[in-house]
């Protein structure tokens, strides 16, 4: 089965790419975000060259996503620990009503 062709533009370059089927909206908006991000860079006028403007855009991506991961790793801990937490608190009330 052949996978669907995407067209999408980055810093004004136009890519063909292949991608699997129904995930074509995901891509668009990944490289529309990519896009973004590297005409920020390049609108800096810090940077020169397609190719840093396209690593520095990569480590900011990368290092958002890291930090994320990292949010949601913390969080999933809290909501673990609360959830014990009220386990606990309603296994002590059901012993408290069954006395």
């Amino acid at each position: 089965m052949d996978k669907p062709t995407v067209s999408v533009a980055i810093l004004g370059q136009n890519y063909k790419i292949n991608c699997p089927k129904g995930h074509e909206a995901d891509l668009k908006e990944a490289a529309e975000y990519l896009n973004n991000q590297m005409h920020e860079i390049k609108a800096s006028g810090k940077i020169v060259g397609v190719e840093k403007i396209a690593v520095l855009a990569a480590l900011n991506i990368t290092h958002d996503m890291l930090n994320n991961r990292k949010y949601a790793r913390a969080n999933e801990q809290q909501l673990r620990e609360l959830t014990s937490q009220l386990d606990a608190a309603l296994t002590h009330e059901t012993k408290l009503v069954n006395d």
